[in-house]
Formats: C-alpha cells, sequence, structure tokens
C-alpha cells in the first residue's frame, strides 16, 4: 500500500533518522550509512553501507529500516552493498557532535592528499584534555577503543577511524 502523505524526502528523512543499535545516541544517517534511497511505485529501495562487513548490528539496522519504510507505507527493498567500503570520514558533524555529548571521541578526519598525518593521543570527550592512555583496542563494541583521561581521570571510548 502507498500512502500520499510520505514523499521522498520524507521517507529519507525517516530511513536516516532510524537509531544505530549499538550507538544509540547517533542515528544511521548520523554514521554516513545509509546510501541511498529511491522509491519505484509502491516499493521503496534503500541501499545500506555497514561499518565493516562483520558489523553484528547489520541484521538489526536492516530489520529497523525495513520497518520504517513499511510503516510509511511501502514494501521494503533494503540492500547491503560493502563497495565503496564505509569510512569514518563519512560520519556527519551532527553525529560527530552526538557521540563527543555521549563521552565518545569521534575520529579525526581523513588528512588531505599529499599530507603526512601526525598522531596525537586522542582527547578526552569531557575534558578536552590529550593527556590520555589507550586501555584497550576494543571497547564496547568493535569499532571503539577504550582509553582513560590522565587529566580527569575518567574512562572513555574512541570511536576507531576506518
Amino acid at each position: 500500500m502507498v500512502t500520499d502523505t510520505v514523499d521522498l524526502d520524507t521517507l529519507d528523512r525517516l530511513v536516516r533518522d532510524v537509531d544505530d543499535p549499538e550507538l544509540p545516541h547517533v542515528t544511521i544517517g548520523d554514521l554516513g550509512i545509509v546510501r541511498s534511497v529511491d522509491v519505484d511505485g509502491d516499493r521503496a529501495v534503500v541501499v545500506l553501507t555497514p561499518t565493516y562487513s562483520g558489523c553484528p548490528a547489520t541484521e538489526q539496522i536492516r530489520d529497523d529500516v525495513a520497518d520504517a519504510v513499511t510503516d510509511a507505507g511501502f514494501v521494503a527493498d533494503i540492500r547491503v552493498t560493502l563497495s565503496p567500503a564505509w569510512s569514518t570520514d563519512w560520519i556527519t558533524e551532527r553525529g560527530r557532535t552526538r557521540l563527543r555529548q555521549a563521552g565518545i571521541t569521534p575520529p579525526p578526519p581523513a588528512p588531505e592528499p599529499g599530507v603526512v598525518p601526525v598522531e596525537f593521543p586522542v582527547a578526552c570527550p569531557r575534558c578536552g584534555s590529550r593527556r590520555t592512555r589507550l586501555v584497550s583496542q576494543f571497547g564496547a563494541t568493535a569499532c571503539k577503543a577504550s582509553h582513560v583521561c590522565t587529566s580527569c581521570t575518567e574512562p572513555f571510548e574512541a570511536f576507531k577511524a576506518l
């Protein structure tokens, strides 16, 4: 059944507003994993690129997007593509802000071509200090690492740059 109250822009927003199941303080739109949303008659085709090929949240995201599309009155056709591979550069500024507000240091932007990056310790999302140290390469999810701030003594996670 096609609803005549939901247009493509509204459907696109509904899809991008689906919460990430592992990072509920950001949406899949904030993470930049929605590649496209198109409508063909009563069918809505959504293309997603997971943050990595083994991401355990992919099926849940797929189901949540299908529910959002179905609730909007369309037949859901959810596709997953791994090419081009997702990059942390696809995280929006709103997503980076929301990660920081949730106590997760967002990844730095990719360096400009020809620029040799200098790696500094990640900044604490609470006090901003770079007097931090890595505790574990893996946090609560594989896409994050655990750190501690030696200035404010707070533990925190940092999103890994890909």
